[in-house]
């Protein structure tokens, strides 16, 4: 168990029509962010991307998390992270992972522990972050599709969530649990500074610590795929259609239909892609 007495993350059943997205603010402050360098050693996990899958053949799984950990075994590990969050599931399902980690869990948050990355993040028994940094909080978010039954269930079960949130951010940072559940009404991104300020972190990297969180180049096809996302996200263009549009611009097509590796921008999806960001 983790060396801190934490509790538990919810284990609630995922809602049939449940659809994750990442809150846009957060998803456009990772996507302006170059990809920050990372340890090397066999008991670092890093996470530098959505939490679950970004539709995209990328994201951060609980099952990878699951093997790296089985990997690891009973050796102190290190996360590292700089992510906008996503799936609540998938980030409770990962916090509880680390949680139940039987040696110590150090967090690094390297750019931005967003949304479900910010939860993640408590599960360390020392959470550093850079000087640069941010942690972002908020309430359960989603998207539920469906009938009036669909949606009453589904506010029921985000509320229980978001009781479930502020007991671990609470226990954590020992905060009140009324006013962690003011920052979660807020959608708060806190700087590395006020971070340490409300205890949801430990230290701050110091000078001699910046070759860890040295910023590596982005490929120029990823940092352009998470810029079109997030302003199509600002938009208020749901994470689907944006997907959808990704895949055309990139000349991407389904699974079963053969695929080239480095297809390039499609110039029609492109023009069609310009013309609803500047609607």
């Amino acid at each position: 168990m983790s060396l801190r007495d934490l509790p538990a993350g919810p284990e609630y059943q995922r809602p049939a029509a449940y659809h994750f997205d990442t809150p846009s603010d957060a998803l456009a402050k990772w996507a302006d962010m170059p990809s920050a360098a990372t340890a090397s050693g066999n008991s670092t996990i890093t996470m530098l991307d959505i939490i679950g899958e970004d539709g995209m053949g990328g994201g951060v799984s609980a099952k990878r998390i699951a093997a790296a950990l089985r990997t690891i075994g009973n050796r102190d590990v290190t996360v590292q992270i700089n992510s906008p969050g996503g799936d609540m599931f998938e980030g409770i399902a990962i916090y509880n992972l680390l949680r139940a980690h039987p040696a110590a869990v150090s967090i690094e948050v390297l750019g931005i522990a967003a949304s479900a990355a910010s939860i993640i993040a408590m599960a360390g028994d020392n959470i550093r972050m850079a000087r640069s940094s941010f942690l972002m909080l908020h309430n359960a978010w989603g998207v539920v599709i469906g009938n009036r039954h669909d949606m009453a269930e589904a506010a029921t079960l985000f509320e229980r969530f978001d009781g479930a949130l502020a007991d671990i951010y609470a226990a954590r940072s020992g905060m009140a649990r009324s006013e962690v559940a003011t920052l979660l009404d807020a959608e708060t991104f806190l700087t590395a500074q006020e971070a340490v300020a409300a205890g949801m972190a430990d230290t701050i990297a110091s000078e001699t610590d910046a070759a860890s969180d040295v910023s590596a180049q982005v490929r120029p096809d990823i940092l352009a795929k998470r810029r079109i996302d997030a302003a199509l996200a600002q938009q208020g263009i749901p994470r689907s259609e944006r997907r959808m549009m990704l895949k055309q611009i990139t000349g991407t097509r389904n699974a079963a239909e053969p695929a080239m590796h480095d297809a390039g921008f499609d110039p029609a999806a492109l023009r069609q892609l310009l013309d609803t960001l500047q609607a």
